[in-house]
């Protein structure tokens, strides 16, 4: 079984359509139980990093992904959900994140040219810094879908692709049974679906 966490924050549907489009059922769910029987846990989110955050922390699901990531179980997030993976994000003050990945979320102003426009939309090339089942059968310059304002950085050892937007942008990581983009494989056509793909294969 393939979950969908579902905090209140995210745009459930187009991941959903997604997974559909190659032949899985999902389940959107915020019910810890089913939660900790799927085989495989997606995080979503858009919005405010702090926001979400509350809301993973009151729902109690905080512990719940804590406690099946430390089982071994899969998960990627994606977008927001991939910065709530790491220790903490500097957006609109300082957040403690879930702590999966080492790293930090910082504003994207400063590190990229001041006539780059923020929030960073738009399709942009993939470049790999390391090896990952997550980007089987890929090639490198594959677009895909970015829609952000904050990015990761210090996450090095993480690390497996990034773009070039003005500047170095942190496009993907995986640590262990941890795995995050930045972009919106949902929203990225067949590459997209391909990611999504791997994933489910691991």
């Amino acid at each position: 079984m393939i979950a969908v966490i579902d905090y209140g924050v995210g745009n459930l549907f187009s991941l959903c359509r997604s997974l559909e489009a190659i032949g899985q059922e999902p389940v959107v769910t915020g019910d810890p139980e089913i939660l900790r029987k799927a085989d495989k846990l997606f995080l979503p989110g858009v919005g405010a990093f702090a926001d979400a955050r509350e809301k993973l922390r009151q729902s109690g699901l905080e512990e719940v992904i804590k406690e099946e990531v430390a089982k071994g179980k899969p998960i990627m997030g994606i977008c927001l959900g991939m910065q709530l993976l790491f220790e903490e994000s500097q957006e609109f003050g300082t957040w403690e994140g879930l702590g999966l990945i080492p790293g930090k979320v910082v504003t994207m102003e400063g590190v990229i040219p001041a006539h780059y426009k923020v929030p960073h939309i738009g399709w942009n090339a993939l470049h790999f810094t390391g090896k990952s089942k997550l980007l089987r059968y890929l090639e490198d310059g594959d677009f895909v879908y970015f829609v952000h304002s904050y990015h990761a950085t210090d996450c090095e050892e993480s690390l497996i692709a990034v773009t070039e937007y003005g500047a170095r942008i942190t496009a993907a990581v995986a640590s262990g049974n941890v795995y995050g983009t930045q972009f919106h494989p949902e929203k990225s056509g067949s590459v997209g679906q391909r990611i999504i793909q791997n994933f489910l294969d691991l």
